[in-house]
């Protein structure tokens, strides 16, 4: 393993040299709100290195200086976490990259397709998954597991290979290139507290009960990330809707929560939470956060929604084109309601030219779905005159 500054900025000289470079990370987070970083695995095409992050007095900057260098695409697989370390540690987000979870989906390889799937498919070989749950922090690392940690990175050449060559051979690499913006958007990984409330399952509807809901979830997230532990050791999803629901303001009513651990509310933590739920009340109520209504569901949506999941299958299959990547039940539910007012990626770009357009034909009675020898199609259909 790469332990010295030295070693690692003559590797990184090297591997820009490429036009592309593989790369993975090995971390832990189980106790972290940050990841801790305890592995980097690159591969350009004809070297492969492992970085030894823990080890005393490395500078990851030639690391980081690689990652921001603009001539060297970066080849991820289901890139969102690694991104998030790079971008937590270096604060920047490689660019260009490829994600090959994503371009396999676009290339017809099903739904949220493993590595080791794509591996297995491409090069007709099986992965030895036996060290998948090593603890990347202890040292030293065997053999075997460094040996695994490596494939990680040198059998994706040639599935990033296959599938570059596959969406080029397609027309499809500006498809692979949308997608790609979203993994390279500050905010992706940039959520700003008072945006945290947002990641939470909207079980509340009132007002008051939101302003709560946002107030103590933006406490939850600056507590997480000061002291560096998960947002549920700071106080569960559960005991935050409780907590919006009852809206305790003193900490004798915040006790009285089925949720809340006997003695907590005696807590620093405790009485923050009870002045968060003071500071939400206490806000006037049309600044109050309010979940936007959507447009209520016209008789027969069910139905249209179940022919939009038909078309949307046939279309997946006919296209060789995974259909989570083109829309889902939600989607497909604001077609039939916002028809093209529905603000939503499957009515934009390649997926509305795939989809998009057909769905919006289907609902408005211009396209028809029949069963024609054994198969469903899709027609145009122009209704006799009455």
């Amino acid at each position: 393993m790469i332990q010295t500054t030295a070693a690692l900025e003559a590797a990184c000289l090297a591997l820009a040299k490429s036009d592309y470079l593989t790369i993975d990370t090995e971390f832990l987070r189980e106790t972290t709100f940050w990841p801790e970083l305890c592995l980097i695995q690159m591969a350009g095409p004809d070297m492969a290195v492992i970085v030894d992050p823990l080890a005393k007095g490395l500078d990851l900057t030639p690391f980081f200086e690689l990652m921001a260098n603009t001539s060297v695409t970066k080849v991820f697989h289901a890139a969102r976490q690694d991104i998030e370390i790079i971008f937590h540690l270096g604060n920047l987000i490689p660019h260009p990259i490829f994600d090959t979870q994503v371009a396999a989906m676009v290339c017809g390889f099903g739904d949220s397709v493993s590595y080791d799937q794509l591996v297995s498919r491409i090069k007709n070989i099986q992965i030895d998954k036996s060290s998948r749950f090593t603890d990347w922090s202890r040292r030293p690392l065997s053999e075997k597991q460094l040996d695994y940690a490596l494939a990680d990175v040198t059998h994706l050449r040639e599935v990033y290979l296959h599938l570059k060559a596959e969406l080029e051979r397609e027309g499809r690499s500006l498809w692979l290139t949308e997608e790609m913006s979203v993994l390279e958007a500050r905010e992706t990984y940039d959520i700003h507290p008072d945006d945290a409330w947002l990641r939470l399952k909207m079980r509340l509807r009132k007002p008051q009960e939101l302003s709560i809901l946002k107030t103590v979830s933006a406490w939850r997230e600056r507590e997480a990330r000061e002291r560096n532990v998960p947002r549920g050791r700071i106080v569960k999803d559960d005991a935050i809707y409780e907590i919006a629901q009852q809206q305790p303001k003193d900490t004798e009513a915040l006790g009285r929560l089925r949720t809340i651990p006997k003695g907590w509310e005696r807590s620093q933590s405790g009485a923050a939470i009870v002045e968060a739920v003071n500071a939400a009340l206490a806000i006037p109520r049309n600044e109050m956060p309010r979940v936007p209504r959507q447009a209520s569901a016209p008789e027969g949506s069910g139905a249209a929604v179940e022919l939009l999941k038909v078309l949307l299958k046939l279309t997946a299959e006919k296209q060789g084109v995974a259909a989570k990547i083109i829309a889902n039940t939600e989607d497909l539910e604001r077609i039939v309601t916002e028809g093209d007012g529905a603000d939503i990626a499957a009515l934009s770009g390649w997926r509305r030219e795939l989809f998009g357009e057909t769905a919006l034909k289907l609902i408005g009675g211009e396209v028809a779905l029949r069963f024609v020898d054994r198969k469903i199609e899709a027609v145009d259909f122009t209704p006799a005159p009455v």
